[in-house]
C-alpha cells in the first residue's frame, strides 16, 4: 500500500529518526538485561546493524543530488520501527530477575527466536533498500517485505531507477514498467499508488533521448486506461509536459505522445479542457500538416483583386511571412511545425527550431511519417469530440484546410481519422451558431474545401465507413447552407437509394435536418428534395429496418408540412403511409404524436380539396 497523505507530509529524515532512536533504546536496554543476557546481546547486535543501515539511509537522503524515491523507504522504515518496538518490549522484560521476573513476565527461547527473525527480515529489507539506490540498474531481488508480492518489489526498483538512475538504466526501467502496466489493472494501480507517474513524466519532459521519451510515453499510455488514472496524470501536472513533448519531440516520440493524448481525451472530458488550456491542438495540426501543401484560394490568379492582394501581403507581413522577391510560387502555402516559443495562429513556426523539425521530418521513413499523422489526426478527433473550445482552436488555425487536404489525398486510417475530426467539429457547430458561422461560412476557403471533400466522399467513395460520417457532417451543418445551395441536396438524395441501408438511413436523417422546422430555408430545401425525385426512395426506406422506417417517416412528415400540395407526395401515397404508421409511432414515440398529426392534417387538407369525397383519417 502507498503511504497515506498524512504520512507523506512528514519529512523523510524525521520519519527515519524514530526507528534510530528506538534502536538506541533497544541496545541500551539489552545491555542492562539481568536475565537472558546472551539472547539480549544477540538482539542488540542485530539492532546495531539495523541502526547503521538507517543512518546510511539518512545520509543518502541528505546528500543525494536529487530527491530520494520515498515510497519503499517509508514502507520499510515503518515496518522496521514496528519490529524494533517489539524487540524493545522483549528486552525490557529481561531487566528483572528472580521473583520480580516471574511477577512481571516470562520470556522463552521461542520469544527471542521470533523477534530475531523479525529483525533479520528488517535487515534484509534495509539491505535491499540501500541496494536499489546504489545499483547501476533495477534490483530484481525480493526483499522480505515483498516476498509474497514480487510485483511490488519490481515496481519499487524500476521506479527508483527511473527517478535516480543513469539514462540507459532509466530507459530500461521505464520499458519494464510499461510491460508491467500492459499485463493487468492491478499492476497499473500499483504503479500509480507507489509514485510511478511523476518519474515517468520527468523522463518524458527531459527529452534526454528519443528512446527514453518513447519508453516513458508508452508506460503512461499503458497506465492511462481508466478515468481515475487519467485524472491522476492530470493532477500530477502531466498535461503541460505532454503538450511540450508534442511540439518539441521527434516524430517517433510524437506517435506515442499523440496516442496518449487521444486516450486521455477519449476517457476523460476534463482532459479535453486541460489540453485546450495548453493549446494541444496547435502542435497536432502543425505536425499533421508537415510536408502537406495547402492550396490557398485567396492567392489563386484570376480570382483575386488588386485590393485583396494588397491585403494578403499586409497580413503575411504582419505575421512575419512576407514572401521573398525571388519566390514567385505563392499559389500555395505549407505549414511548418509549431513550437511554444515561436508558433503562430496558423500553426507555422520559423527559426532554428523550425529547421530542426524540418530536418527530423525529412530523415524519417515514410512509415513513421504516416503513423505520426495517423496518431495526430486521432488525437484531434478525440479532443474535438463534444468540445467547443478545442473545435474552435482547430478551426482558428489552418486545421480545417489541412484536414480537407488529407481527406482528399490520403486513404485508410489517416483519411478516416481526419474525416472523423471534421464530423466532430461539425457536430459541435450544429448546436453552436458562433462556431458554425466562424468555421463553416460557405464562402470561406476552409469551409469550401471541407464541403467539397465531404461531397466527394459521399459521391465517389464506395465505402460506408467513410460515407456515413461524411453524410453525418453535412447533416450537422444543414443550417449553414443557403436556399440556393442545391448542390448539397442532390448527392444526399442520391444516397437515399444506396444499397447499404445504413448509408441510406443516414442520408434521410441528414435531409431531415435540411427540412426540419428549425431550418430557416426548410421550404426551399424541401422543394429541392422533390426536384431531385427523392420521395420514391424515401418510401422504399419504410420497408427496411425500424430505424430506417422511423427516419423516413419523420422526413415525410417534414415534407408534408412544407410542400403538402406536391403531386409527388400524392402520387407516392404518402398520406396513406403516414396514416398507417401513425398509431404505432405515437405509441412508441409519444413526442412524435403532434408531428404526425400536423403532417396528416396538411396532406388531408390538400388532398381533400383535390378529392372532395375522401374521408379524413382520425388520429
Amino acid at each position: 500500500m502507498a503511504a497515506t497523505a498524512e504520512e507523506q507530509t512528514v519529512p523523510l529524515v524525521e520519519e527515519l529518526s524514530l526507528p534510530i532512536l528506538l534502536a538506541e533504546r533497544v541496545i541500551k536496554t539489552a545491555h542492562e538485561a539481568e536475565s537472558s543476557k546472551q539472547e539480549c546481546s544477540e538482539l542488540a547486535r542485530q539492532v546495531d546493524r539495523l541502526s547503521q543501515m538507517l543512518r546510511s539511509t539518512v545520509r543518502l537522503a541528505a546528500t543525494s543530488t536529487q530527491p530520494l524515491y520515498e515510497p519503499p523507504v517509508r514502507r520499510i522504515v515503518a515496518d522496521v520501527a514496528k519490529n524494533l518496538d517489539r524487540a524493545l518490549t522483549l528486552v525490557r522484560k529481561c531487566k528483572h530477575s528472580g521473583v520480580l521476573r516471574q511477577v512481571f513476565s516470562i520470556t522463552s527461547t521461542a520469544d527471542f527466536r521470533k523477534v530475531s527473525n523479525l529483525l533479520e527480515s528488517s535487515i534484509g529489507d534495509m539491505k535491499w533498500l540501500l541496494s536499489i539506490f546504489d545499483s547501476e540498474g533495477a534490483n530484481l531481488s525480493l526483499p522480505p517485505i515483498a516476498s509474497n508480492d514480487p510485483i511490488l518489489a519490481w515496481v519499487w526498483s524500476y521506479t527508483a531507477t527511473i527517478q535516480m538512475g543513469q539514462l540507459k538504466d532509466r530507459t530500461d526501467a521505464a520499458n519494464e514498467l510499461a510491460s508491467l502496466a500492459r499485463d493487468n489493472d492491478r499492476n497499473k494501480k500499483m504503479i500509480v499508488e507507489e509514485g510511478g507517474i511523476a518519474p515517468l513524466l520527468k523522463l518524458l519532459k527531459e527529452g534526454a533521448s528519443a528512446e527514453a521519451q518513447i519508453a516513458a510515453a508508452t508506460a503512461l499510455f499503458n497506465i492511462a486506461t481508466d478515468r481515475e488514472r487519467v485524472m491522476f496524470i492530470i493532477e500530477s501536472l502531466g498535461v503541460p509536459i505532454i503538450v511540450q513533448a508534442l511540439g518539441d519531440s521527434s516524430p517517433r516520440v510524437q506517435i506515442l505522445v499523440a496516442n496518449l493524448v487521444a486516450r486521455m481525451a477519449d476517457l476523460v472530458p476534463e482532459a479535453q479542457e486541460e489540453f485546450a488550456r495548453e493549446n494541444a491542438t496547435r502542435p497536432l495540426v502543425s505536425t499533421l500538416s508537415m510536408g502537406t501543401v495547402l492550396d490557398d484560394p485567396k492567392l489563386q490568379s484570376g480570382k483575386t483583386s488588386i485590393h485583396s492582394l494588397v491585403q494578403i501581403k499586409k497580413e503575411l507581413t504582419k505575421n512575419g511571412n512576407a514572401p521573398s522577391r525571388n519566390n514567385h510560387n505563392t499559389s500555395s502555402l505549407s505549414l511548418g511545425h509549431s513550437h511554444s516559443g515561436s508558433s503562430h495562429s496558423d500553426g507555422s513556426s520559423r527559426g532554428g527550431h523550425y529547421n530542426k523539425k524540418e530536418r527530423e521530418w525529412e530523415t524519417e521513413s515514410p512509415e513513421v511519417k504516416l503513423q505520426v499523422k495517423v496518431s495526430c489526426a486521432e488525437a484531434l478527433w478525440k479532443l474535438s469530440t463534444k468540445s467547443l473550445v478545442n473545435s474552435k482552436k482547430i478551426a482558428e488555425t489552418k486545421g480545417l484546410l489541412c484536414l480537407a487536404k488529407l481527406i482528399e489525398v490520403e486513404r485508410g486510417e489517416l483519411q478516416f481519422n481526419c474525416l472523423m475530426t471534421v464530423v466532430e467539429i461539425a457536430a459541435v457547430a450544429e448546436s453552436n451558431p458562433d462556431l458554425r458561422r466562424a468555421a463553416f461560412k460557405t464562402n470561406s476557403p476552409p469551409a469550401k474545401a471541407v464541403f467539397h471533400q465531404l461531397l466527394r466522399v459521399i459521391q465517389e467513395e464506395n465505402n460506408p465507413t467513410l460515407q456515413i460520417p461524411a453524410i453525418k457532417a453535412i447533416g450537422c451543418l444543414a443550417r449553414t447552407f443557403p436556399a440556393r445551395e442545391t448542390r448539397i441536396i442532390g448527392p444526399l438524395v442520391a444516397q437515399l437509394g444506396n444499397k447499404n441501408v445504413d448509408v441510406a438511413t443516414e442520408a434521410a436523417d441528414a435531409l431531415g435536418k435540411f427540412v426540419c422546422p428549425e431550418n430557416f430555408n426548410r421550404v426551399e430545401h424541401s422543394k429541392a428534395l422533390l426536384e431531385f425525385d427523392g420521395v420514391p426512395s424515401i418510401m422504399k426506406l419504410l420497408r427496411a429496418n425500424d430505424r430506417a422506417q422511423m427516419t423516413g417517416l419523420v422526413l415525410l412528415c417534414y415534407l408534408a408540412l412544407h410542400v403538402s400540395n406536391s403531386k409527388a407526395l400524392e402520387q407516392a401515397r404518402v398520406l396513406t403511409a403516414l396514416e398507417g404508421a401513425a398509431r404505432s409511432v405515437a405509441a412508441q414515440n409519444p413526442g412524435l404524436r403532434d408531428l404526425f398529426a400536423k403532417a396528416i392534417h396538411h396532406l388531408t387538407l390538400y388532398q381533400d380539396a383535390a378529392h372532395p369525397h375522401r374521408q379524413p383519417y382520425p388520429m
